[in-house]
């Protein structure tokens, strides 16, 4: 029988390769692009039902997917919207969403994350719902990523989650196939260990979440507001 370490090893292995095929472009959720793994869509997926968010931010629009995903699951919840906030929502992606049967919880924000109007924004969408997630998919940054952890962590309410997108780039060769300006040492994984330990005990690495997930791009992102 294999070690853990043995697993994560193979793991990682697996994961470099997919991410050389783009494997995370594969898919869809209700017709537009997800650009997700399926074990970290279906993971969420457990997590809002379970948890039962009023509102789910999320930076980093992109194509629309997730955006509808997490419409979608509010919809079976029967309450609730998305905030999805992008610095720039191309004109066909805004007409896709709007356009889609399960749009009628998204509201679409124009502008940085990180900018503190577009926060008040936020804020302001969020009213005074009890129960809100977060989810930080936009630029993988260290720099970026470490400043919406720490401006976007106190809209996230007690037992709800805020999850941070793409932490495997932390694991991966250098993407010489697809130039990004992040990479080993400068992601979304050293942001989220530099936030908890600036932030000792308000959030923690669930467990539950994140033991049990392969072929994901985001262990150690699913992280639980005590």
């Amino acid at each position: 029988m294999a070690t853990d370490e043995e697993v994560r090893a193979l793991d990682i292995a697996l994961t470099t390769v997919s991410d050389r095929y783009n494997f995370s472009y594969m898919w869809s959720w209700l017709g537009l692009p997800i650009i997700q793994m399926p074990t970290d869509i279906v993971l969420t997926q457990e997590i809002i039902w379970e948890n039962r968010p009023q509102v789910i931010v999320e930076t980093g629009v992109a194509r629309g997917g997730s955006a509808i995903f997490h419409s979608s699951m509010l919809r079976l919840l029967g309450e609730g919207k998305v905030v999805g906030v992008d610095i720039d929502i191309r004109k066909h992606n805004r007409e896709a969403i709007e356009l889609h049967p399960f749009s009628d919880r998204v509201v679409l924000l124009e502008g940085s994350s990180t900018d503190p109007a577009v926060l008040g924004k936020v804020r302001r969408e969020i009213g005074d719902a009890k129960r809100v997630m977060v989810v930080l998919d936009s630029h993988h940054s260290h720099a970026h990523v470490l400043d919406e952890l720490r401006l976007y962590a106190p809209l996230v309410t007690t037992g709800q989650f805020m999850i941070v997108a793409d932490t495997l780039v932390e694991d991966l060769p250098i993407q010489e196939h697809r130039r990004r300006p992040w990479g080993p040492g400068d992601n979304p994984k050293t942001a989220v260990d530099a936030f908890l330990v600036e932030q000792p005990g308000l959030f923690r690495v669930d467990p539950f979440s994140n033991d049990k997930l392969l072929l994901t791009s985001s262990r150690g992102g699913y992280l639980r507001r005590q």
